[in-house]
């Protein structure tokens, strides 16, 4: 079951990169800023649910296979 959450590795990573485009995208036009945090919300938010349905398949693998 441990390898199962190799998954919230993509997802840890993919909230990162994320992050990194909204300063970036800032550093380059500051008036969009809202714009960009409310994409950047979206984007978290998607990238966290995959991760949480890797972390619930996992621990479905782990306590019917235990």
């Amino acid at each position: 079951a441990g390898i199962a959450t190799i998954g919230l590795l993509g997802a840890g990573i993919g909230i990162a990169i994320i992050f990194a485009a909204l300063i970036n995208g800032v550093s380059r036009n500051p008036s969009l800023k809202d714009q960009l945090f409310s994409y950047t919300i979206l984007g978290m938010a998607l990238s966290e649910a995959t991760g949480l349905f890797c972390l619930m398949v996992s621990f479905m693998l782990l306590f019917r296979f235990n």
